[in-house]
């Protein structure tokens, strides 16, 4: 298949996804950014008053990163596990396989569309942040690297749920019972120090403590963990999950029947 061809495939699989969540942008931007709200409110102002400080931070400043990167998270996850399910459901993923489209690239569209909604997102709840807090950025790369990284690994994950999935039941699963646990579990509201050794050392497997982590040093400069085995952490997740993703694809499971 000529470049100019995929070009035209890839960009035309993320301007229908694009096109997808901002048109129904008050059930896709708005829902987001009223929860981060509440969450700044109770959270930081009624509950963070009564802590004081972490790390040599006002609490609200603390938790800031965690909850524009859970933002991101949930948002990138969602958009790719919704829109690849309903494509499977509606027989639209059938057409885009027989055409001459090479899997990689109906792979990489879908994922730049969890990602631009991540963004989106994140971007969104970071502007709600500054209402509540000042947030100084310590490095602009690392804060653009950690984002990118992120989104792209939960569109991944999105992408593997909604490739399994056979009924719409399948793809809240494991947001419910996996991913809003190890968002809560990482450290989004609480540094991993106050923890007894032993539970630190569980806190260690959870992946998503390093990508809060990473995100936190870049914003303000503190976290628990070596940043450049955070970034090396988050690397090996996307490699992994971008084969994986492909492989099924190549294979057509919970596609071809």
């Amino acid at each position: 298949m000529k470049t100019e061809k995929i070009i035209i495939a890839y960009s035309t699989i993320i301007r229908k996804e694009i096109s997808r969540f901002t048109r129904i942008w008050v059930q896709t931007l708005l829902p987001p950014a009223i929860s981060m709200t509440l969450y700044f409110i109770i959270f930081g102002n009624l509950i963070g008053s009564r802590i004081g400080k972490m790390d040599g931070l006002n609490y609200m400043e603390f938790i800031a990163p965690g909850i524009v990167m859970m933002a991101i998270i949930n948002n990138s996850y969602a958009n790719v596990v919704s829109s690849f399910f309903g494509a499977k459901l509606q027989g639209h993923i059938e057409e885009m396989l027989v055409a001459p489209v090479p899997n990689f690239i109906i792979l990489a569209g879908y994922v730049t569309g969890g990602m631009a909604r991540g963004l989106l997102v994140g971007l969104v709840v970071t502007l709600v942040a500054l209402f509540f807090t000042d947030l100084h950025v310590h490095n602009y790369f690392m804060v653009f690297a950690v984002v990118l990284a992120t989104s792209i690994l939960f569109s991944l994950g999105g992408m593997i749920n909604a490739i399994f999935a056979k009924k719409f039941d399948d793809i809240s699963i494991v947001p419910t019972f996996v991913l809003t646990p190890l968002i809560y579990l990482g450290g989004v509201f609480y540094s991993i120090d106050m923890l007894p050794s032993f539970w630190q050392t569980v806190s260690k497997l959870n992946p998503i403590l390093y990508m809060v982590n990473a995100f936190r040093y870049s914003i303000l400069g503190v976290s628990d963990i070596n940043i450049l085995f955070a970034f090396f952490i988050i690397l090996i997740f996307i490699i992994v999950l971008f084969c994986y993703s492909l492989y099924l694809l190549n294979r057509g499971t919970g596609i071809k029947t």
